[in-house]
């Protein structure tokens, strides 16, 4: 009898292993290169974790494929974009994952797709990365379609910003922008718009990366009496040279990129500062799945849910998730197909959560279209992975980031077809 109940526990035991095997078999890994450290670090950290929310969400409303959970393998680009093509690789070439979510900065976005996953046809969504170049590479033929985004191109963004600008009586600007190919983009844009528009920039300075003083970009910048700084940053070197200016004299008034709207940045420069700080966000009105998203996100992840890059990078982890669920296979050229899918106009809207995500996830089974509309709102991908408007139009008051207003995709093309541009 001894040995009887000795063999039944041990093929009891065996079972018990082979069905934790078959559901560790089952679970599908997603490559995150995410800046955890360096001058995107703020962004990284709080990027990587709502991905993780948003896996998260889906696992517990019962799983991708036949209850199949979403993991993750984060890597840390270092906010370079040479460290971020190794780390790419190693996720792509040897680990085999179907799909890669970042860079959150393009000038790590952009080596990724031109060398690992553009190659490889691999799909990356990367929740921030606003440079048109990404757009070009598309137009060009050169993603093989592989590549999405959860931001607009900085080439509608800086038509918005020279518009709010001019209604905020920027009338005169001095440009200081870092210098990768978000900022030398995301000048130009500005500039052919703010010029259009009937406004003067009286100098463009470039600046490196970590350096300890920009005193002397900050005195450069500082001729011809603008109005104000535009200033085109991350918000760890974006607080020194905003300190510098008002040290040295700068007239303490700020047109700022959609990364600068950080608790970070504010605190290092000191909000009785800031008062006179605009900026434009990509985004729109709240959703039901901004209202989860706000409520929820800190518990999960300790940082602040106004972090510029933790709404779109739930949204990034939710579509890559739901896309996965509707391929029904943990394939690449599948999930590709499948993410249009997933955000099918004429489907049953889907928000952010748990509950919701069961309803999304039985919808996919049935065989019947859905609609996510997420954290920064309902968007869809046109053939190049870009999404268009609204923006969101901000300002800094008394240390807090307040909305002030909303700039429609309509309004943004008015304001182009206006310009010619």
């Amino acid at each position: 009898m001894r040995y009887a109940l000795l063999a039944m526990t041990a093929l009891a035991g065996l079972a018990f292993t082979s069905a934790a095997g078959k559901a560790a078999d089952c679970d599908i890994t997603v490559g995150l290169v995410m800046e955890l450290t360096g001058p995107a670090g703020q962004y990284g950290q709080a990027g990587a974790k709502s991905v993780e929310m948003a896996f998260r969400d889906i696992n517990d409303a019962g799983g991708v494929i036949d209850g199949c959970k979403l993991l993750t393998d984060t890597r840390d680009s270092q906010s370079q974009g040479n460290v971020a093509v190794d780390v790419a690789a190693q996720l792509v070439q040897v680990k085999k994952v179907p799909a890669l979510i970042g860079g959150i900065i393009s000038s790590v976005s952009i080596p990724i797709l031109t060398s690992v996953t553009g190659p490889a046809k691999v799909v990356q969504v990367s929740p921030a990365s606003s440079s048109p170049t990404l757009t070009a590479l598309g137009r060009e033929g050169k993603t093989n379609g592989v590549f999405f985004r959860t931001i607009t191109s900085d080439a509608l963004q800086g038509v918005a910003a020279a518009k709010y600008a001019l209604d905020q009586g920027f009338k005169k600007l001095s440009v200081i922008h870092v210098n990768n190919d978000f900022g030398v983009n995301m000048v130009n844009e500005f500039s052919k718009a703010y010029k259009a528009l009937g406004g003067e920039i009286v100098s463009v300075t470039p600046y490196n990366e970590k350096q300890p003083s920009y005193q002397a970009e900050v005195t450069a910048a500082m001729s011809g009496s603008p109005d104000g700084l535009y200033l085109i940053s991350y918000p760890v070197d974006g607080a020194t040279i905003a300190r510098q200016w008002i040290s040295q004299g700068g007239t303490p008034k700020f047109l700022l990129n959609d990364g600068m709207n950080s608790p970070e940045f504010i605190t290092n420069v000191g909000a009785k500062y800031l008062d006179d700080a605009y900026g434009t966000s990509s985004g729109t009105n709240p959703t039901p799945s901004t209202d989860y998203f706000m409520k929820n996100y800190k518990e999960f992840s300790g940082i602040e849910p106004s972090n510029p890059a933790a709404d779109r990078s739930y949204d990034a982890g939710a579509i890559v998730g739901l896309a996965i669920a509707q391929a029904g296979k943990a394939d690449s050229a599948a999930i590709k197909d499948a993410i249009n899918k997933v955000l099918d106009p004429k489907g049953e809207v889907i928000h952010a959560g748990k509950d919701e995500f069961a309803k999304a996830l039985k919808l996919i089974k049935d065989g019947k279209p859905i609609k996510y509309e997420g954290v920064i709102g309902p968007v869809s991908f046109d053939q190049y992975g870009d999404i268009t408007g609204p923006f969101r139009l901000w300002r800094i008051q008394k240390g807090e980031v307040t909305t002030v207003g909303e700039m429609t995709t309509a309004d943004v093309d008015a304001i182009k077809a206006k310009i010619g541009n």
